[in-house]
């Protein structure tokens, strides 16, 4: 009988302590990292949870990255808008000023200011952040503006605003500098006021005349071109009688001519003489008055709104269809109004031909149904007015501009001249509104006078060729907060994208531009009025008016969206802390635990090699 000898190694008791071991080295691991384990194996059944949890805060990490990136884009573009603010408040001071003191050049201290503050806000405009342009919408790689100076005198190849505005005077003006205004004394009482051209958009148009005149008779305004005559049928009018003409500028707004009837001496201004004894010079008195009031009218007034609207024309990114003059069934010579009916029997106030239930007009793909009565939705009454056509016209088009009727002739405004295409089933009809072919189409800004010498021209043409484009960002449709968006929680996005081009940037950058580049002749009998009138309208283009968007308005937007990411990240601050302790209680080990592990092993890991050592001495003799 043999023995063997007792190996440690491979004993039970030598593998408990080879245990014992690793648990001690285990949790001395754990001691001093505070984690379970070091791998995922060791980490237990909480592990899953932890693993959710650390890729969702992951996930936070990237959304906070883009809030803090977001906010420094919309921060720098909020300081941009400031600015743009600050200037706009600037130039309006001063254009509201009464001093209209012009130096050499022929414009004031304000215009001088607002001059340089065109180049500033421009330089605004190209605000960066890193390689990023704010103002560009989605070619945020693109300047947003062109140079300040490109701008307003153009380059080697193309004009610039100056030019369209010089071009736009005369056309405004034309050769007589009547405004387009013919004025001629058919017989020795009467006196004759036309239009030059019908549909021609330069110069006055007639819209009102009225006459407390004794004796005389007041015809128009109407026919193609607009005409009025006053004759006083060889009798002389009263003292204080009075003759008033009302036309409509080219921006809109409207400018008068009022004469009253005087027998003072010398004759007052704004009035003209009555001879007593030869009833023929009192007509021909008011034939000079009435050409000096106008010739007044066109060289103040419309030359202060021919700059305004040169603005719009090569900055506004809308535009227009024209149509050709027409004229209603009830008087030939009588043009069509608003109020004139798309269909009716003669001698209504109708077009001719007109429409047919079961017509249709298209407009951007929209059809537009004419039925005989009760028209809902995009359906509209034979019996309506092109105004209720044009109404409905302008809701499809989204325009920011009504479409109009005037002298006959209707134009149909749109935001986005590229876009406006306009088609009949009945093309008679159509061109009874004036419209000859289809489709019809906006033509395309900026704007130029279409023929030279501009005093006679009769049409504005797409100059997009030959002149500067003064936006250089993403124009296309659409928001234009949506050009830049980022994603800042699982559910939750903003919008944050701006362009030079959004119509509260666009309209302070063109009534600046307008006030800085507009001269005159110091030496001009008409230089006061034409500042003056020019600073008028240039106050109210940058004063701030309802229905209209605000820089006030982008700030709010981008403001909206600073909330929302400010909402975002609250929420996942409070998600992230509890997150975070999902994964502590899952991984982390408690030292306290760790601790007392510890000595419960090290006690039995201490007996284990007590038992181990007397083991070890155990020989034969002792054991028998």
């Amino acid at each position: 009988m043999s023995i063997s000898s007792i190996n440690y190694s491979s004993s039970v008791l030598g593998a408990q302590i080879r245990n014992i071991n690793q648990q001690l080295t285990d949790l001395s691991t754990q001691l001093a990292t505070g984690k379970l384990s070091q791998n995922y194996s060791g980490m237990g059944t909480n592990e899953g949870f932890a693993i959710a949890g650390r890729s969702q805060l992951s996930n936070i990490a990237a959304y906070t990255d883009t809030i803090t990136n977001v906010n420094v884009n919309i921060n720098l573009a909020n300081t941009a808008l400031q600015s743009l603010t600050t200037i706009r408040n600037t130039v309006q001071t001063g254009s509201a000023s009464t001093a209209q003191d012009l130096n050499v050049n022929g414009q004031t201290v304000a215009q001088n200011t607002a001059a340089s503050q065109f180049g500033s806000m421009v330089g605004v405009l190209n605000t960066q952040s890193g390689n990023r342009y704010l103002f560009s919408g989605t070619a945020f790689n693109t300047q947003s503006v062109a140079n300040a100076g490109d701008i307003i005198n153009g380059t080697t190849t193309q004009a610039g605003f100056k030019t369209v505005m010089a071009e736009r005077q005369a056309a405004d003006l034309g050769a007589n500098g009547m405004g387009r205004l013919v004025q001629t004394q058919p017989t020795p009482s009467s006196v004759r006021v036309s239009e030059d051209v019908a549909g021609s958009p330069f110069g006055m148009k007639i819209a009102a005349v009225s006459s407390t005149l004794t004796g005389a008779t007041v015809t128009g305004p109407s026919g193609s071109p607009v005409s009025f005559s006053v004759d006083l049928n060889g009798l002389n009018p009263n003292d204080g009688d009075k003759l008033s003409v009302q036309f409509t500028l080219p921006d809109g707004t409207t400018g008068q001519v009022d004469l009253t009837a005087s027998t003072a001496t010398p004759t007052p201004i704004g009035s003209f003489a009555i001879d007593a004894t030869t009833p023929g010079n009192t007509a021909t008195n008011l034939n000079t008055a009435l050409n000096t009031a106008i010739t007044k009218l066109a060289n103040t007034s419309l030359v202060a709104a021919s700059a305004i609207t040169a603005g719009d024309n090569f900055f506004n990114t809308a535009s227009s269809a024209i149509g050709a003059p027409v004229n209603n069934q009830a008087a030939p010579p009588a043009p069509i109004s608003g109020a004139t009916a798309l269909s009716g029997a003669s001698p209504s106030n109708s077009i001719s031909p007109g429409f047919v239930a079961g017509d249709t007009i298209t407009v951007n793909g929209t059809t537009l149904t004419f039925v005989s009565s009760g028209a809902t939705g995009n359906q509209l009454n034979v019996s309506d007015s092109i105004q209720t056509l044009m109404s409905k016209i302008d809701q499809i088009t989204g325009t920011s501009k009504p479409s109009t009727v005037h002298g006959g002739s209707i134009t149909i405004n749109t935001d986005d001249a590229a876009s406006l295409n306009i088609t009949t089933s009945n093309s008679g009809a159509l061109n009874a509104l004036g419209f000859g072919s289809t489709p019809v189409t906006a033509t395309q800004p900026p704007l130029r006078v279409g023929s030279s010498p501009a005093s006679s021209a009769t049409t504005l043409v797409n100059g997009s060729a030959n002149t500067v484009k003064w936006y250089t960002g993403n124009d296309g449709p659409g928001s234009p907060r949506s050009t830049a968006m980022a994603r800042v929680d699982d559910s939750v996005t903003v919008q944050y994208g701006a362009q030079a081009n959004e119509d509260a940037i666009r309209q302070q950058l063109q009534a600046i531009a307008v006030f800085g580049t507009f001269s005159t002749s110091p030496t001009s009998q008409y230089a006061g009025g034409q500042v003056s009138a020019l600073s008028l309208r240039v106050t109210q283009s940058l004063t701030k008016q309802p229905g209209q968007q605000h820089i006030e308005d982008i700030q709010t937007d981008l403001a909206m969206a600073q909330n929302t990411m400010k909402d975002a990240g609250t929420r996942q601050t409070q998600a992230k802390a509890q997150l975070q302790s999902i994964i502590d209680q899952a991984e982390s080990a408690s030292p306290d635990q760790v601790a007392s592990e510890l000595l419960s092993l090290q006690n039995a890991l201490q007996a284990s090699y007590q038992v181990t050592s007397k083991l070890a001495q155990l020989s034969l003799v002792k054991f028998l």
